[in-house]
């Protein structure tokens, strides 16, 4: 289904996202949360795209088998980084041909292990340039093209710290056609707030849809920290983590419970849309569904 018609349909979208299995063994479990999950009726599922494009047929294989063996809307990552304009339009091919609706389009980070990387020898420079050929694209069924998302910083974009920038930047990607923003995971709900009010002044209309992501351990804590994603941690946050000490299920419970009332907090305040950051777990993502006293995403679809 078009991204259009999925935010037309549902009040409030309740999404998941996925990563590409490395294994036969890791898509086996994968495929067992994802059934799990499946029973909750999301309004789409998004699958991730490694740096550089390195985990590009992996993601491309999962898209497709969540498309053929299952009921939920998969969209696909793609991202700037190590493409040309043929290795962009060959992927849009494929996604096409297999009913692929929607894409969620990416700058990308640059691979670690890459170290000839030239940023200058990508077709596309920016989020904005993969935007602008995607929605160009007319290989596609459907009359209105793919679907196009695209990523919003509410912390603000860890390589533009002029926020005045930021919106520019991101205005751009959504003047070039981009349908919905999605945003980075967030811990303080002030901050998506502010980012919501600042998109209106930028004049920026399209839906915004919050990232959300329970922290489930502290060493996961730490990597998220360390990734370049400006991840802050408020201070109420971190004393129920830090009174937890080295009991691994109570940081759990402590990380579910904050990423709940994170997301009861925005269904209050008219959030478009949910994003949840699974991990490829269901466990936490069911358990925040269960708590939020959601049956399944009819719940906030329009009658």
């Amino acid at each position: 289904m078009h991204i259009r018609d999925i935010l037309a349909q549902d009040q409030t979208t309740l999404s998941f996202e996925f990563f590409p299995p490395k294994t036969s063994a890791d898509s086996d479990v994968l495929f067992e949360n994802i059934a799990s999950l499946e029973t909750l009726q999301p309004s789409f599922v998004s699958v991730t795209y490694g740096a550089g494009g390195t985990t590009r047929d992996l993601t491309h294989n999962l898209v497709v088998r969540i498309k053929t063996t299952t009921s939920l809307d998969p969209v696909p990552h793609l991202t700037c980084v190590c493409h040309q304009e043929a290795d962009v339009a060959s992927i849009l091919e494929k996604y096409a041909e297999a009913g692929v609706s929607n894409i969620l389009a990416l700058g990308g980070d640059p691979p670690r292990d890459l170290t000839s990387y030239v940023k200058a020898n990508d077709a596309f420079q920016h989020a904005a340039d993969l935007v602008r050929f995607i929605r160009r694209f007319k290989g596609h069924p459907d009359a209105r093209g793919f679907g196009i998302g695209v990523a919003g910083f509410p912390e603000g974009h860890p390589s533009t710290p002029n926020r005045l920038d930021e919106m520019d930047h991101l205005k751009r990607k959504v003047d070039e056609g981009a349908d919905y923003i999605c945003t980075q995971l967030f811990f303080d709900n002030r901050d998506f707030y502010d980012f919501r009010e600042r998109c209106e002044l930028a004049g920026i209309r399209v839906p915004i849809i919050a990232g959300i992501m329970p922290v489930t351990s502290l060493g996961g804590m730490k990597r998220m920290a360390q990734l370049a994603l400006g991840a802050r941690y408020p201070a109420r946050l971190m004393r129920s983590l830090h009174r937890c000490e080295d009991d691994a299920t109570a940081v759990r419970n402590v990380g579910i419970h904050w990423a709940t009332e994170q997301c009861r907090d925005l269904f209050d305040n008219g959030v478009k849309g949910i994003h949840l950051y699974t991990l490829n777990k269901s466990d936490a993502t069911r358990q925040i569904y269960q708590s939020l006293g959601l049956r399944d995403s009819t719940v906030v679809r329009r009658r």
